[in-house]
């Protein structure tokens, strides 16, 4: 069975960008009602043995596994959000840097084009940067779908649905993202 894993920062230690009040909601609530959801969901089940990519990878496009397809997103999502800020978040260094300004043409057209596609995902979702044949990748994902399910492999996440911004943004969810990709982005956990 699945545990909710511990933070790896204090519950205040992204703030001002992300309150206490917003994290102890998305971390506290959230999250762990998408671990117990899929715990629920696969008891019993031929899944109850897996990890949480084989899960993805087993159930992804089959209909009458999309709330086990769902929850187990959520969970790897989410998972990999809190890696992917940082106290210490801001602008991505070296070989990256020069991998992104090579491929972009300038850090500020990537964090226009990665701003662009997290304000522009409809509804609730997530905003990606990814690693795809060795190419970085911008691309979004609706509700619980993660690039993992088609083999891409993602490098850093941007949570847009509502609860991981409401509280401190109201519906700016322009200012969460300038916020996240300016101040939170752990870009050492990529390089």
């Amino acid at each position: 069975m699945f545990e909710v894993k511990k933070l790896p920062y204090d519950m205040k230690a992204l703030e001002p960008f992300v309150s206490e009040k917003t994290l102890s909601f998305h971390y506290g609530k959230h999250y762990p009602n998408y671990v117990n959801t899929l715990n629920k969901l696969i008891e019993g089940t031929e899944f109850e043995k897996m990890s949480l990519e084989d899960i993805i990878s087993s159930t992804y496009g089959k209909a009458d596994k999309q709330a086990i397809f769902n929850n187990a997103g959520q969970v790897w999502n989410h998972e990999f959000l809190w890696k992917s800020m940082s106290p210490n978040g801001g602008a991505p260094k070296g070989s990256l840097l020069a991998k992104i300004t090579e491929q972009f043409g300038s850090y500020d057209d990537f964090k226009t084009q990665l701003k662009n596609a997290a304000v522009g995902q409809f509804g609730s979702g997530w905003a990606w940067v990814c690693e795809q044949d060795g190419m970085i990748k911008i691309l979004t994902t609706a509700n619980g779908d993660t690039p993992i399910a088609r083999g891409i492999k993602p490098l850093l996440n941007i949570d847009v649905w509502e609860h991981a911004y409401y509280l401190d943004y109201q519906n700016r969810r322009a200012d969460h993202v300038d916020a996240f990709i300016n101040h939170l982005a752990n870009w050492s956990q990529i390089a």
